[in-house]
């Protein structure tokens, strides 16, 4: 059983830091600047870093964070210090992206009487799931 649990986690984190770092680049991309501006102009978390750049600023400034979230999260398999780090700061992105099911006018809707949203937000909790496993294992 052991065995099988490393080996999960093991799985689990490259998948977390591999989303990470392909959304990251992503981000450099003018159409998924245009994809999260809705997001981010509606959070009361984000919507000031319009104020100071522009959109594809602020999309570029997310893309850098994720990146070197997700090579933190690699490092976390042989550095503990680099793996908090890394663990800490995608629970804040995960933690962010969750906020958008509540801050985001249209993200809620219904289809045939069943509520549904922009699922791929709502994925966002397993990440966080697995995030907040990394932290564990890093602090001593």
């Amino acid at each position: 059983m052991k065995n099988y649990s490393k080996f999960g986690y093991g799985i689990s984190v490259i998948g977390v830091a591999l989303v990470l770092i392909w959304i990251g680049i992503f981000k450099f991309t003018q159409a998924e600047a245009n994809a999260i501006k809705g997001l981010v102009e509606h959070s009361f978390l984000m919507s000031w870093m319009l104020k100071i750049s522009s959109l594809q600023g602020v999309s570029n400034f997310i893309g850098v964070f994720e990146i070197g979230t997700g090579l933190l999260l690699v490092a976390s398999f042989w550095n503990k210090n680099l793996g908090k780090i890394g663990a800490a700061l995608s629970v804040l992105i995960f933690l962010t992206t969750i906020s958008f099911l509540f801050t985001t006018p249209g993200v809620w809707r219904s289809v045939e009487g069943v509520p549904i949203t922009d699922f791929f937000i709502l994925k966002d909790l397993t990440l966080l799931g697995v995030s907040l496993q990394v932290l564990d294992r890093s602090i001593p």
